[in-house]
């Protein structure tokens, strides 16, 4: 299992004026547009070429997020399916001028289809060293 301090973020991004809503903070699309980017790269890293979204389930939005934040996006590979991979984004931000510890803000659970250029389904390649299911999802499986 990776330590907090050595996973790297699939996109690390600094939010600005322009994606603010009416109260001062980030909109939620805004994030979201992230999370989906962000998603679809963890999906590349465990065998997938050209990817759709097909659903984004479980969204939370934790906290809001701020003009200024330096947002980080990690995603975490949940299920490989045939044509399908499923991944957990979750997304923390940190005020760098406050030296604040970052906090997670969003998270949700994408679906993507991995397809062909014309668009349809094809099968995800696969690997003997990459996992089916990720760690912390086997241990929910053993605890219960």
């Amino acid at each position: 299992m990776t330590r907090p301090e050595e996973r790297q973020p699939a996109i690390r991004v600094s939010l600005l004026p322009r994606d603010t809503n009416p109260h001062g903070t980030i909109f939620g699309g805004v994030i979201l547009s992230y999370v989906d980017q962000a998603g679809a790269i963890e999906a590349r890293f465990h065998g997938a070429d050209r990817v759709v979204t097909v659903a984004m389930e479980k969204v939370v939005f934790h906290a809001p997020v701020h003009v200024g934040d330096l947002v980080s996006f990690y995603g975490e590979l949940v299920r490989v399916g045939r044509t399908s991979i499923t991944v957990k984004v979750v997304v923390e931000a940190a005020r760098p001028r406050a030296r604040a510890t970052p906090r997670r803000v969003t998270e949700a659970e994408i679906t993507y289809v991995n397809v062909d250029p014309s668009g349809k389904p094809i099968p995800v390649r696969r690997s003997a060293s990459r996992p089916r299911v990720t760690a912390s999802r086997e241990r929910r499986r053993l605890t219960g």
